[in-house]
């Protein structure tokens, strides 16, 4: 059986490998804190599996990864982390290249999806994979078919090649990689603490008696709000589903379940559009495509995320509750 955690540990054996390329590039002027940073997270993965699922004899303490997680923060906020020259070709080179693969450069990133496809649909129940992680698994082994696709296609021969590429990548987007885990995690905090508890007495003081518009318009409403404050609508949908989408759309109103959480992550989905937050969303892109305004994608997103929100609203108003 093949289970997710043996995808984590290649995510983290891919970190530690491009950080000990980062160790030996001279351009990089913070190198060796750079290699720290990404070194450290690529261990965390095979360590989080002996923290969270080693048997009670042979079970990792937390703390550690805990003084991890500190170092990686330290490192991040202190702006510790550089990035090299990439050793690449020209831009001739490129426009050349480009023009003689033509479409074919589209067919490994159409094999991710292909691959995930298949596993979800016709493998989930096989045995093959980890129960209920058929399609996470296929996502992870449509990478390594995509990354071999893309190797055929472009008749690379050098498995260093398609690594020093993605450490530039990294390298572009930095820390801000690591923020939707980052607020996702947030978003669970939150629900622990009960905030979505202390929204829902607010929505409650304030709503008047029974009204369906008032509650659909609040949960869509602060969907896209605390979306656009924490940047991740999967951090913001504990908190507004604990205050007004599961009490008051779906037990009070009995509003249909799957519709009224499905358009509620579609409401949180349109402030995903609208914040800087969303960094690797909207920041990174415009740092990768050298955009002169790196608010650029959010100002030419800003109007289809409001219409989207407002269509969300009226959707849910009139077919989920």
């Amino acid at each position: 059986m093949i289970k997710v955690e043996w995808l984590y540990w290649l995510i983290g054996l891919v970190f530690v490998v491009m950080a000990a390329q980062m160790a030996m590039d001279r351009t990089n002027p913070k190198r060796w804190t750079s290699a720290a940073f990404w070194g450290l997270l690529g261990l965390t993965f095979p360590y989080g599996t002996g923290v969270a699922t080693g048997a009670t004899m042979y079970k990792l303490p937390a703390e550690p990864l805990g003084v991890a997680v500190l170092a990686l923060i330290v490192l991040a906020g202190f702006n510790f982390i550089g990035k090299g020259v990439p050793a690449t070709t020209t831009e001739e080179q490129r426009e050349a290249s480009a023009a003689r693969l033509g479409n074919k450069l589209f067919v490994p990133a159409l094999t991710i999806p292909l691959v995930a496809i298949v596993c979800a649909s016709f493998l989930d129940e096989s045995g093959l994979f980890e129960t209920g992680k058929a399609t996470l698994i296929g996502l992870g082994l449509g990478c390594v078919v995509a990354l071999v696709v893309g190797m055929l296609v472009t008749g690379e021969r050098k498995l260093s090649t398609p690594i020093h590429s993605g450490r530039s990548m990294l390298e572009a987007m930095g820390s801000a990689l690591l923020l939707p885990q980052l607020l996702a995690v947030l978003g669970s905090i939150f629900a622990v603490a009960g905030v979505g508890t202390q929204v829902g007495e607010i929505v409650n003081d304030v709503m008047p008696d029974n009204s369906k518009y008032f509650a659909v318009i609040a949960y869509c409403v602060g969907m896209f709000l605390f979306t656009v404050i924490m940047g991740n609508a999967f951090a913001a949908f504990p908190v507004m589903t604990a205050a007004i989408g599961w009490p008051v759309l779906i037990q009070q109103m009995h509003g249909n379940e799957p519709a009224v959480l499905a358009i509620g992550m579609l409401a949180g989905f349109s402030g995903t559009l609208c914040t800087p937050m969303a960094a690797n969303f909207n920041i990174v892109p415009a740092s990768l495509l050298e955009l002169k305004d790196q608010y650029g994608p959010i100002k030419a997103q800003l109007p289809t995320g409001l219409a989207l929100l407002g269509c969300s609203t009226v959707i849910m108003a009139i077919f989920a509750v």
